[in-house]
């Protein structure tokens, strides 16, 4: 285009056919994710279901110790979108009827602990909810 008048956006496209922008449906999304009585709710969740050992191979009794000592650079990195959950440990168990083999992804403690807010806080139904594979 030559016409040195006309705005592009960064794909190269006019913006004149966008609208007023307008605001967030929810604006304090990851504050109401990161609200105690979420939090709460989501370790209340996490117990319940004795999950395994993650790829960090942290059991469930030793993370509210951890997360104590490191709460407050795990909630700045989930504020800032720097968080990345860590990698799933593969586990290979026997399909049912002994019918070959399943594969599973065990999320660490944490990653499992931090997604349950999301999911439950999550302005997309439950199928389609993005988790924090960002």
């Amino acid at each position: 285009m030559e016409n040195s008048d006309v705005l592009l956006n960064s794909f190269g496209g006019e913006t004149d056919w966008r609208g007023v922008m307008q605001p967030a449906l929810e604006t304090n999304l990851m504050e109401r994710i990161l609200a105690p009585e979420n939090l709460h709710r989501a370790w209340k969740q996490v117990k319940f279901n004795k999950g395994a050992p993650g790829i960090d191979g942290m059991v469930l009794d030793e993370f509210a110790s951890y997360a104590r000592l490191h709460w407050d650079e795990i909630r700045q990195s989930l504020r800032d979108g720097s968080y990345q959950p860590s990698p799933v440990r593969r586990v290979i168990i026997p399909k049912l009827r002994g019918k070959g083999e399943r594969l599973l992804g065990v999320p660490t403690i944490d990653t499992n602990y931090l997604t349950y807010p999301i999911r439950k806080n999550s302005p997309y139904p439950d199928s389609t909810a993005p988790l924090l594979y960002f």
